[in-house]
């Protein structure tokens, strides 16, 4: 009996033991998986040891940062872990080579001859760029002076969509790619002149916004009914899941049965639409987890969990850690 009893204690002991080691790589993957906060501060901290080297490729001040081609500026992101959250606009012009990125939830190639939108809130994860890449573009603070109120903003940009990536002919692209080359000279002036750079985003928010209207027409003209449905979802839930986790809410905004639109989604994607809701509750809640201070508690309540005890359940069933152990990972 007392062997018995041995063998058996060795056993869970030994249990234990892989549980252990298995709970300890889980933790370091989701560590690893932190989306971490690339704001304009951010860039400047990362770039600035290296200005000197990039200064014909990138502008930055505390305002703005306009990108001038380099794919070194690349590489020096990537070496910070992605993935990353964005907290401002940034519109990009995508004139060589291509990038691979995972964009608010959605796996994304984009080519050479294409315009990139991303708004506040989005969550980019790139996986891989080619070596040709050449970029132009630029990004806003909070700070920057901006050339619209809420209500005046395009529609495209005014948080109704959180990104988007637009496969457009040259004559756009060299009507963006003039708008960027003409922010670049103007910032560089002597005297830096904020209504006139203010009213140059201004131009390129209308054009993108003229382009992205453009092409929804011509999208919805072409795809099926099912993948209309999914695009759609994915677009509700990267607006509203940080307050709305269940299926019935999305289904009533998009006038479908909760049953019909899970069976849309899941034979469109493969995954099932609680999964997608999920996917972006626990990515929104790890950027307040990992970049802000609120207490577990206020992020609680403003996602609009019943009570705390609820969330970390809810939180440690995805991820098997508590909200204080992923914060303190």
């Amino acid at each position: 009996m007392s062997f018995l009893f041995f063998l058996l204690t060795e056993r869970a002991v030994f249990r234990c033991f892989l549980l252990s080691l298995h709970t300890k790589q889980k933790q370091k993957d989701m560590k690893r998986q932190a989306p971490k906060l690339m704001s304009l501060s951010e860039m400047r901290n990362i770039f600035g040891p290296h200005l000197p080297q990039l200064r014909e490729g990138i502008f930055i001040n505390d305002e703005m940062a306009i990108l001038r081609g380099s794919p070194d500026i690349f590489r020096l992101v990537m070496r910070q872990k992605p993935p990353f959250s964005i907290n401002d606009h940034r519109m990009g012009i995508v004139l060589k080579g291509s990038i691979d990125a995972n964009i608010n939830l959605v796996e994304k190639h984009i080519e050479g001859g294409s315009l990139m939108f991303l708004g506040p809130g989005t969550i980019i994860h790139p996986k891989h760029f080619s070596d040709d890449l050449e970029i132009y573009g630029f990004a806003l603070s909070n700070r920057f002076p901006m050339p619209f109120t809420d209500e005046q903003m395009p529609a495209a940009l005014n948080g109704h969509v959180r990104d988007f990536q637009l496969p457009v002919s040259e004559a756009d692209i060299s009507t963006a790619l003039h708008i960027v080359r003409t922010l670049w000279h103007v910032v560089h002036q002597p005297e830096y002149n904020r209504l006139l750079v203010s009213n140059l985003v201004a131009a390129q928010m209308h054009h993108y916004d003229a382009l992205y209207r453009q092409y929804v027409g011509q999208q919805q003209a072409s795809r099926s009914r099912e993948q209309t449905i999914f695009d759609r979802f994915i677009q509700l839930v990267n607006q509203h899941a940080a307050k709305e986790h269940q299926i019935a809410f999305y289904a009533s905004r998009m006038c479908l049965t909760e049953r019909y639109l899970g069976t849309v989604i899941r034979q469109t994607s493969g995954v099932t639409a609680k999964e997608w809701i999920d996917r972006a509750v626990i990515s929104r809640i790890k950027v307040e987890l990992r970049h802000t201070d609120e207490s577990v508690a206020s992020i609680s309540e403003q996602m609009n969990f019943p009570n705390p005890s609820f969330f970390s359940k809810y939180f440690k069933r995805l991820t098997q850690m508590t909200p204080n152990e992923y914060r303190e990972s």
